[in-house]
């Protein structure tokens, strides 16, 4: 198994530049200042405030400069990312080879599976009732497993597969309904995108009519729903603004990619607590959470904050786990794209998987956090997160770090997180260099 060196605390070691296979962990533009942004280790203790005043407005994080051609295969994984995978899965070696087997032996790789689309997908809350729920966001993973399959492999078949599931949700899908709407269209709408780009891009079997068919339902049903937000639960909104980014690469559309990203921005400092916040965490633009007592309230009864809480911390790790994620893939796809948000959201991320991680690997939690009991279950979110940070940044992250490669490999949860230690786990090639 190839393995980068370990870090000590407050450490980002220097690589040598002697050695080749160190030379292919790239760095894009402005990382290297994006790391020395990110601060030390952590390990520190965090900082810790006590609500006491009613929150103050705050501005918006600085954007970086937005691309101005996009880049494809683009959303999430990008070509010379693929063809490092490939390589190390034929190579046997680990822990890609597992992760491969993990990922092609399961049934979301199934060339028998037969596509369940239908009209209006109706999905309440918890996804009761389920018409449709379900099978959408499998079928969607299916198109993404087969896609990354077909790369792999050379098998057309798996191509084919992928094409037969977006062919036949683009010739029947109209809307998503019921109160659970937005959360599902997020949900799907963050995984059509990654198959579709592999497809598009690495296979010239998929006819123009069906992309342009493709493409119109995605314009048309997809990204109303996500592109202007919502002021629900954090991991809403951020699988929203994932879903936008995506779908917004896809359709090489400059305007919707910007909106979605500002306010993916605004979404992730609100998101994750940071002690420079203040004494209440920052809140979304015209969230309506103008008092303290609201704040703490959204913050699941949480008063005391301290670095590295997110605003679901207290309510369970899964739904978390849920915004890590889209954090962590939307940083990425943006980093393909050529567009440096680390500056932006790296510190919070860190934090966010480092806080969680400590108690996730068993670490007692103390009285004053979510009344000293907390709902464990992160989920299998962090590989794409702590390759960027630890891999190619090199900031040391005691807890992610064994959190993640004690999960390894991590699979699915059933919902828009699939198979990333295949494709993100020590791989040095996520961002193209040209």
């Amino acid at each position: 198994m190839r393995r980068f060196p370990h870090r000590t605390h407050d450490a980002r070691s220097t690589r040598s530049t002697g050695s080749p296979r160190r030379k292919r962990f790239r760095r894009a533009t402005g990382l290297a200042a994006a790391a020395a942004a990110l601060g030390t280790a952590l390990t520190a203790l965090p900082g810790t405030a006590t609500a006491t005043a009613a929150p103050a407005p705050h501005a918006a994080p600085a954007v970086a400069a937005a691309p101005t051609t996009f880049t494809h295969p683009g959303v999430l994984v990008s070509l010379p990312q693929l063809a490092y995978v490939k390589e190390q899965v034929q190579a046997n070696a680990e822990p890609w080879k597992d992760a491969y087997n993990q990922m092609i032996g399961s049934s979301y790789a199934s060339l028998s599976r037969t596509p369940k689309p239908r009209a209006d997908v109706e999905c309440g809350s918890y996804s009761n009732p389920d018409n449709g729920c379900t099978d959408e966001r499998q079928d969607a993973i299916a198109a993404y497993t087969d896609a990354l399959a077909w790369y792999i492999t050379g098998n057309s078949a798996y191509a084919q597969k992928s094409i037969e599931l977006m062919n036949a949700w683009s010739s029947t899908i109209t809307e998503h309904t019921n109160s659970n709407a937005p959360l599902q269209t997020g949900w799907a709408g963050s995984v059509w995108p990654r198959a579709a780009e592999i497809i598009r891009y690495t296979y010239d079997g998929w006819s123009p009519a069906d992309i342009t068919r493709f493409s119109d339902m995605l314009r048309d049903v997809y990204l109303p729903e996500v592109i202007n937000g919502s002021n629900s639960n954090g991991n809403w909104e951020l699988v929203m603004m994932e879903a936008a980014v995506g779908i917004s690469v896809f359709l090489d559309d400059s305007a919707d990619y910007d909106k979605a990203i500002t306010r993916y921005l605004n979404r992730v400092a609100a998101y994750v607590y940071l002690s420079t916040d203040g004494s209440l965490p920052k809140t979304v633009p015209g969230s309506g959470l103008d008092t303290s007592a609201k704040i703490i309230s959204y913050w699941q009864g949480q008063s005391t904050f301290v670095t590295g809480l997110t605003q679901e911390t207290c309510r369970d790790f899964t739904h978390t786990g849920y915004g890590i994620a889209s954090i962590s893939d939307v940083a990425e796809t943006a980093a393909i794209q050529g567009q440096d948000l680390y500056p932006q959201v790296g510190e919070r991320l860190r934090q966010a998987l480092g806080f969680q991680s400590k108690y996730e690997l068993g670490t007692a939690p103390p009285s004053w956090l979510c009344g000293g009991q907390l709902n464990l279950g992160l989920g299998p979110v962090t590989e794409v997160g702590f390759n960027a940070l630890h891999n190619r940044m090199g900031i040391a992250m005691t807890n992610t770090q064994a959190l993640t490669e004690s999960q390894r490999p991590a699979g699915t949860n059933a919902l828009f997180v699939a198979w990333e230690t295949l494709t993100n786990a020590d791989n040095p090639d996520v961002i193209p260099t040209s």
